[in-house]
């Protein structure tokens, strides 16, 4: 019996969202959620929540290439805190450092420049979080 789970990757003006199933190990991309500052809107979070039912919330954790932490660092932790306290749903932080720069990788190869928009990149930023993620999970 596989678990399903929904990844956040937290930006301050974006926050990017992806489901997947730990039987195929793979995610797909749902929309961004728009964020004011970094506080998105707690309905639409829930909404997708209540939609998909995930056993698991995966939140990217952005860190320098060092891996020391940087402001987004504790923001991200801090939303990871707020999904579990808010909504009760186990919460995993996962290293999202080569993320972004493998998404847009993998944007540019699917379409070139013009598929370059935030929204698809935190999209597929999103997907390679959980997928890395899943990578390490063990039932």
């Amino acid at each position: 019996m596989g678990i399903t789970a929904i990844a956040f990757d937290f930006g301050t003006k974006s926050i990017g969202c992806a489901v997947g199933q730990s039987i195929t190990g793979t995610a797909q991309a749902l929309p961004a959620f728009k964020a004011q500052d970094g506080i998105p809107n707690w309905d639409a979070i829930e909404k997708c929540l209540k939609d998909w039912k995930p056993d698991v919330i995966v939140v990217g954790l952005p860190l320098n290439m060092d891996g020391t932490e940087q402001d987004l660092t504790l923001r991200a932790k801090k939303f990871a805190n707020r999904l579990n306290g808010r909504f009760g749903i186990k919460v995993e932080l996962q290293d999202e450092r080569l993320t972004t720069v493998s998404a847009r990788d993998e944007i540019f190869q699917r379409g070139g420049y013009r598929a370059l928009n935030k929204g698809k990149v935190d999209g597929i930023s999103a997907c390679l979080i959980l997928e890395s993620w899943f990578e390490s999970y063990s039932e």
